[in-house]
């Protein structure tokens, strides 16, 4: 494959209506590299005014499960990704799911039989066992020249085969390609490959352009993985007299190794991001930067910004990779701006074997949410709002304090929190009563104060301060904890 590259814009080549398209197969959870690719082929579409169809590829029989399509249509929809036409919509140019289109295939591939363009092949792999497949590295068989009336006798025989299409030798096959620019192949290097196993089963390259041709698609915006199915698709094309549609290959989404993106480095399911509580608009925002950048070192942006910054001539060469400490980052600024009420509703699903009140738990979610990056850890982060918290008496010790000075400092927020009245137990309140306090247990050191209540408690090092915890656990049950920390120094001694 030789590549060129040139500066022609992509948006000057657009002559007519854009229809693109994802079509996803329904073998396992829609993933981190199919969500990017349905966006950007979004985007492209709302910039441009076109449609965007979704195509269920479920030509696998035995991988090919009915929850998987529904986890696709779900988490589009989660997304904000919408369909002009998919399998739940319909639309002129279904049905939109490929089991369902297995005639229309059948005509077209007895066409390509017909005219010599395809033949049945009954080469089996080099080991001479196993179910007839792609070879392993361009081939042109020994059985493209065999006639229609021969390969219907071997197959009357019960002789195994697949039907492949039979490629020129020694041409070129060049495309201009939206992202790479000029991308060159030579059909040497591709040989006679298989379109169909039989009639009624056709296979990935086929079915692909048969359904892109039926159901107009203008521009097919994929990954970088399929570059070398684009030659064949346009070889079966041009058989065909169907015209090209212009294609746009997407950089990898790569680990931190620089390799393929896989499970081994991250999740890579949708679902699983969307348990571990990071928001839509957190995983549309990160997602569009994997492989594609506005040109500035702004990276926060709403759908609707998106769509009008997108541009394909902005998209990378190079492999884009998966920075999951980004992806914290931008979800903890989203769940930041979310409304209260709106937070409380998301999380409240990670509660749901804790019977705690509304109130109390906006409360907590309030004084937490700055330190969250998911909001799965809303449990672990605030657990010592709902149960007496378990900590090791090293965690009471600030600096170089002693423990007759722990014990003091201890004893002194019990006197002035049970002298506290129940009005003042407000969080601006407790704020002016613990500083006026910790000056005067030391004024040069307010944490000697301030450390042993915080982990009194808290039972952690780090939470919310003081005034905002004593504030939710209100008046008796932070003079509760305090005693339970003054009893942990005393019967150690």
């Amino acid at each position: 494959m030789k590549q060129k590259t040139n500066k022609n814009k992509t948006e000057s080549i657009i002559k007519s209506e854009v229809r693109v398209r994802i079509a996803p197969s329904p073998t396992g959870a829609f993933h981190i590299g199919t969500a990017r690719t349905a966006l950007f082929n979004f985007l492209f579409t709302k910039k441009n005014k076109g449609k965007f169809i979704l195509r269920i590829e479920d030509t696998d029989k035995v991988r090919s499960q009915k929850h998987f399509e529904q986890d696709i249509i779900d988490n589009l929809d989660w997304l904000g990704i919408k369909r002009d036409e998919d399998p739940i919509l319909g639309g002129k140019y279904g049905p939109y799911r490929q089991s369902e289109r297995t005639e229309i295939y059948k005509k077209y591939l007895k066409k390509l039989l017909k005219e010599g363009k395809a033949f049945y092949c009954f080469e089996a792999k080099k080991e001479g066992q196993g179910r007839l497949e792609s070879f392993t590295e361009a081939h042109f068989s020994k059985d493209r020249d065999l006639s229609l009336p021969e390969a219907k006798k071997k197959i009357r025989a019960g002789e195994s085969y697949i039907i492949r299409f039979k490629c020129p030798k020694k041409q070129k096959i060049a495309f201009e390609d939206l992202i790479r620019k000029k991308v060159e192949f030579n059909t040497d290097v591709i040989g006679d490959f298989s379109i169909a196993k039989n009639l009624e089963e056709p296979l990935y390259n086929f079915a692909a352009v048969i359904d892109d041709y039926e159901m107009k698609i203008s521009h097919v915006i994929r990954g970088e993985d399929h570059l070398s199915n684009t030659p064949k698709q346009i070889l079966l094309q041009q058989s065909l007299g169907f015209p090209s549609p212009q294609y746009g290959h997407l950089p990898l989404i790569l680990g931190p190794d620089k390799t393929k993106l896989s499970k081994r480095h991250n999740t890579v399911s949708l679902s699983d991001y969307r348990k571990d509580g990071y928001l839509s608009e957190a995983i549309v925002n990160f997602i569009a930067l994997l492989g594609w950048n506005p040109g500035t070192d702004r990276e926060i942006f709403s759908l609707i910004e998106l769509i009008d910054l997108f541009s394909l001539d902005k998209v990378q060469l190079a492999g884009a990779v998966f920075d999951l400490n980004k992806l914290d980052w931008i979800n903890g600024y989203y769940i930041r701006q979310k409304p209260i009420k709106e937070l409380l509703k998301l999380i409240k699903v990670y509660f749901e074997k804790n019977n705690t009140d509304d109130a109390y738990l906006e409360k907590v979610v309030q004084v937490s949410r700055d330190r969250l990056k998911k909001l799965v850890n809303i449990v672990r982060e605030t657990e010592f709002f709902f149960e007496i918290p378990k900590y090791d008496n090293s965690l009471l010790v600030w600096k170089d304090m002693q423990e007759e000075e722990i014990l003091k400092s201890l004893k002194t927020s019990l006197i002035f929190l049970e002298r506290t009245d129940d009005f003042q137990f407000k969080k601006e309140d407790l704020d002016v009563l613990f500083l006026r306090e910790a000056e005067r247990f030391n004024e040069k050191d307010r944490g000697r104060l301030l450390w042993p209540l915080r982990v009194a408690l808290t039972g952690v090092s780090a939470s919310p301060s003081p005034s905002e915890v004593a504030s939710i656990l209100g008046k008796k049950e932070s003079i509760k904890r305090i005693k339970i920390a003054i009893k942990k120094i005393e019967s150690k001694n």
